[in-house]
């Protein structure tokens, strides 16, 4: 069962504060993405490291939605969920650098950090791994008849995986508060959808298990917003879980080491110049009474926060060498 997605046709549905905390949510992932490619040029953020850029009103979108209490948990492209989580800059820069101030003491870096404090539940390495913990997390919240939902995000490149119709069919089952969210940025490390999945309509993917979806503009974050509050609203009621396609864009390779030769300069130069959601907002406001002049001085608070955030992990200290021996053993 596919809706038609309204939101971006029937007008405006964000208030002028929303729009206000939609412009500044997005500019602070934009900036910090931005911010941790520079550190990871100089050599001061190892290992893997996916960035969010031209993705922001995705999780921006959703996160204006979300209520005290949701979940949320998505791959290892997570700096933007961490960010909107409310999670500071500070303690993810700081994790980034592999500094003790990070939020994995250090010890999990770009992929793999938590905060249960503002209920988000990694990054995870592993394609796919994260739909079913994700689903487990909405079980949690009905066994314990609780009035939350679970946002799982997943890629195009992991929708193929099994364990992915296993959570569709379990949630489906039990009728589980599960917001399954697919990332649609047309290529799973370099390859592109259409060569990579039979489904052409990968909103469709949960239809065999019943579950509604919506297919979405994941660069209009207005669109998401009217979306997902339909999709939240459809979980907290009881019917069970909801899947929204968003189909969104990178503008950087898969990884900080590719260089996304797979796909045309022109293509990318199209998705910025005619799609970015962040302009895209701003023209909007604009043309409501917005200024420039306030579009500067934002930018500039927003730079400030982000080059805060990595001086601070800068001068945070190395992990303890017994960190080695902490959090890897729960006792229940």
């Amino acid at each position: 069962m596919t809706l038609k997605n309204k939101a971006s046709k029937t007008g405006s549905v964000l208030t002028s504060e929303q729009k206000e905390q939609a412009l500044r949510d997005m500019l602070l992932v934009r900036r910090f993405e931005e911010k941790a490619g520079q550190l990871y040029g100089m050599g001061l953020i190892g290992g893997f490291c996916h960035l969010y850029i031209g993705q922001e009103a995705v999780v921006v979108g959703i996160g204006l939605v979300m209520k005290q209490g949701d979940r949320s948990i998505t791959s290892y492209r997570d700096h933007g969920q961490m960010l909107v989580a409310g999670m500071t800059p500070r303690g993810v820069m700081a994790e980034l650098t592999g500094r003790s101030g990070g939020y994995s003491h250090g010890k999990g870096g770009s992929m793999h950090m938590f905060s249960r404090e503002k209920e988000f539940y990694g990054g995870h390495g592993i394609v796919g791994a994260q739909v079913s913990i994700g689903t487990g997390l909405a079980f949690a919240s009905k066994y314990r008849d609780e009035d939350s939902v679970s946002i799982v995000y997943f890629g195009d490149g992991a929708v193929n995986q099994g364990q992915v119709y296993e959570s569709f069919n379990l949630a489906a089952l039990l009728k589980l508060p599960c917001l399954y969210v697919i990332e649609n940025n047309r290529y799973g490390m370099g390859t592109s959808v259409e060569r990579a999945s039979a489904s052409k309509d990968l909103s469709q993917n949960g239809s065999p298990w019943g579950i509604p979806s919506l297919k979405v503009d994941g660069m209009n974050v207005e669109a998401v917003y009217g979306a997902a509050k339909t999709a939240m609203d459809h979980c907290r009621s009881g019917k069970g879980p909801f899947l929204l396609e968003m189909e969104t864009y990178r503008y950087r390779g898969h990884s900080m080491s590719d260089p996304a030769k797979y796909r045309p300069r022109s293509e990318v130069d199209d998705m910025r110049s005619h799609h970015d959601p962040i302009e895209m907002l701003k023209s909007e406001m604009l043309q409501e009474g917005y200024t420039e002049e306030a579009f500067k001085a934002l930018d500039k608070e927003i730079k400030e926060i982000v080059q805060d955030s990595a001086i601070f992990a800068q001068e945070s200290p190395l992990p303890d060498e017994k960190e080695l021996w902490t959090d890897i053993l729960v006792e229940a």
